[in-house]
């Protein structure tokens, strides 16, 4: 197998986030697609038992349509990795909700040190190239433990980078921190400052406090970063819209960024532009697949969301098909600039629906 040497991630990360059209994008990623799952199939046992079983092997890929998929699930029953056991650093869980099995995802050195890169190269167009103060929206306790990440303690751990002198709005029994932010507000009177936390915690854990507790902080000059899920906002029947007016209304944050993105395929997140579509970088992709026969549906067609990474290395979860329903909306056209395809999330698949891909 030529492909297992090392893919050259430097001149991958050196590409910029947004700036190939839909055929050098197509060359540029379908490279990196043939390389990694060739490299997970000398690498990994259970995957290249996958794939046999498929008739998939790495040799048919001819166009990122053909690029094998994994259910995302899988990692919750199964221990995959590509590299040694001694290589990993680090191993990542998934915020699954309380009694459900938990992804378990396992990192070298490389592949988390590529993420951090990817994650930074991606989230420049939102928050500019300067440190900013920060306030995480969250509480420290997320991260008692350095070697096992939960989603939240991955997302809180990356966009820290971002930040100077940062303060966790929450304390540990997750109680708003009044005092700590006002004193946090009255040192950085003026300057803009960044957020971060996940869409459930921000709702329940600081945009309700806000309003339990009648505290207005004078955030106008805030940029909000959010992730992981409306799935525990469903039931109160929270769209991005209401979100966004909402905190605007309680603390004045008018700078409000979504982004997709999951602990299987850390680093590679999907970023809203100011016209509210989520983008693909050039370091991931996304299809949208069929829910009868996972052919891949045409743009504005509804379906489950395929997501390709180029940074998996240490584990084979370079191309997933989530749980997720969504419908791409265009490609290299979106009025905001960026290149590339442009996409909404629709919500989780219902139950039975996943319960046909995971027995595939």
């Amino acid at each position: 197998m030529g492909h297992t040497a090392m893919l050259d991630y430097d001149q991958i990360l050196a590409v910029t986030p947004y700036s190939l059209v839909k055929e050098k994008k197509a060359g540029f990623l379908l490279g990196i697609m043939q390389h990694l799952t060739a490299h997970h199939y000398a690498k990994c046992p259970e995957y290249r038992k996958l794939l046999d079983a498929f008739g998939k092997s790495p040799e048919k890929i001819k166009s990122m349509v053909d690029v094998p998929f994994l259910p995302v699930r899988l990692f919750k029953a199964h221990a995959l990795r590509s590299v040694e056991k001694d290589e990993i650093i680090r191993t990542m869980t998934s915020s699954g909700t309380s009694g459900t099995a938990v992804s378990k995802i396992f990192l070298d050195r490389k592949t988390s040190a590529n993420q951090t890169k990817a994650l930074a190269r991606i989230a420049v167009y939102s928050i500019g190239k300067a440190r900013l103060p920060l306030i995480i929206l969250d509480t420290s306790a997320v991260l008692k433990d350095r070697k096992m990440f939960s989603a939240r303690g991955a997302g809180i751990l990356g966009f820290s980078m971002f930040g100077r002198d940062k303060i966790y709005a929450l304390d540990e029994d997750m109680n708003l921190d009044i005092k700590g932010i006002e004193k946090f507000l009255e040192t950085h009177a003026n300057e803009n400052i960044l957020l971060f936390g996940f869409t459930f915690m921000i709702w329940q854990h600081f945009y309700e406090l806000l309003k339990k507790h009648k505290f207005h902080p004078d955030l106008s000059q805030g940029v909000m970063i959010h992730g992981g899920g409306w799935k525990k906002l469903a039931d109160k029947a929270v769209s991005a819209e209401k979100f966004n007016q909402a905190l605007n209304r309680v603390c004045g944050i008018a700078r409000v960024y979504e982004y997709y993105g999951m602990v299987e395929q850390t680093g590679t997140i999907y970023m809203a532009c100011d016209t509210g579509h989520l983008h693909a970088s050039v370091y991931s992709d996304i299809i949208i697949r069929r829910h009868d026969d996972f052919s891949p549906a045409e743009y504005g067609e509804k379906g489950i969301i395929q997501t390709l990474s180029a940074l998996p290395f240490s584990y084979p979860g370079h191309s997933l098909l989530t749980e997720d329903e969504g419908v791409v909306l265009g490609e290299d056209d979106c009025p905001c600039g960026r290149k590339g395809k442009y996409f909404k999330v629709l919500g989780r698949i219902k139950k039975a629906e996943i319960r046909g891909c995971s027995d595939a």
